[in-house]
């Protein structure tokens, strides 16, 4: 009796946080046609060009740990980045009970096609700039006018290459990937950033190329087939399962209370754990984090959180990388 309460009270909390003040943002972007890089932030989704299809059956189970959760992404979907601080909290709040598997989507094979007023990347600068606002995430649309990408799959296969040599260090990747494309404008499709990204977040860069150039490759069209498989058409999407094989689906960018409900839906016994809300911690677990982030995380109200920010950078604690849509703070190494 007292989880399906606590369900319901997530339930409507969510509900009333992704409706209220939100009619006019959707209004502004309801007459765009489906297009994988115009995202509607109204619904949260990347979704490719074709026809809907229903989300099939999943084939697989929890392994250790009671949730799995299984992650259909791409790095340049603007509302996965998005969905950052939700999926951030979600892995300190839940972390040890449940299992996060990413798969790549392939939001962009190529330029081959004409959707919803778009035919070149430059046409998608003004996009990106518009969900930013939307989203509080800062992200900077210029790179499709300085250095396009030609295609999102080479990000991924260097994504799947990661996750051969350490999954943990693949996540980390990946985010530096987006950093890189959402606020450096760098084109992540080019080897010398993936490289780069890769160094940084102590991936063997040979032992990726030689992966990048062979199996990832293979995984990354199963990643394709699976995503087909199970009628994914948009991103992000999650399905949370359990060893029984029940399901629940969270589609598109949502509020925190979408996800924490699907794991109790599918495991109502899954317990949260605490964690350290002051700045040194968070930093220590995610070495980089946005206004927005720092906000849902420890609980400090938007305005605070980005004052707070400001000043460990005046005193040197943090280091500030400002866009034009917003900043991002990084914990200063010694």
């Amino acid at each position: 009796m007292l989880n399906c309460k606590i369900l319901t009270f997530l339930f409507l909390t969510a509900v009333m946080s992704s409706c209220n003040g939100q009619s006019d943002k959707r209004k502004k972007m309801e007459n765009k046609s489906t297009n994988p890089l115009l995202c509607d932030p109204a619904t949260g989704i990347c979704e490719v060009p074709g026809e809907r299809t229903e989300i099939g059956n999943i084939d697989v189970k929890a392994n250790e740990k009671p949730v799995k959760v299984i992650y259909f992404t791409d790095p340049i979907c603007s509302s996965c980045w998005g969905i950052e601080p939700q999926l951030r909290k979600l892995k300190l709040e839940y972390g040890n009970n449940v299992d996060i598997e990413y798969r790549m989507g392939g939001l962009l094979p190529d330029w081959s096609y004409n959707s919803g007023g778009i035919s070149k990347p430059s046409d998608v600068a003004h996009h990106w700039d518009e969900v930013s606002l939307y989203y509080d995430m800062p992200i900077d649309g210029d790179v499709w006018l300085q250095d396009p990408l030609d295609s999102s799959y080479p990000p991924s296969i260097a994504f799947k290459a990661a996750q051969l040599q350490d999954k943990t260090k693949a996540v980390e990747f990946m985010r530096e990937l987006r950093e890189m494309v959402f606020l450096k404008k760098k084109n992540i499709a080019r080897w010398e950033h993936i490289a780069a990204a890769a160094k940084k977040t102590g991936l063997d860069t040979d032992q990726l190329k030689k992966d990048f150039d062979g199996r990832a490759k293979e995984l990354f069209q199963e990643d394709l087939k699976m995503a087909r498989e199970m009628g994914v058409r948009g991103f992000p999407t999650m399905f949370f399962t359990n060893d029984a094989g029940n399901k629940e689906i969270v589609y598109g960018s949502k509020p925190y209370a979408f996800y924490e409900t699907a794991i109790l839906k599918v495991n109502s016994d899954t317990r949260k754990s605490e964690y350290s809300k002051n700045w040194e911690s968070l930093f220590s677990r995610y070495s980089s984090l946005t206004a927005k982030e720092y906000s849902e995380l420890s609980g400090t109200p938007r305005r605070e959180s980005e004052q707070l920010l400001n000043d460990l950078s005046a005193k040197g604690s943090l280091e500030k990388l400002t866009t034009k849509n917003g900043s991002i703070w990084t914990f200063k190494q010694n």
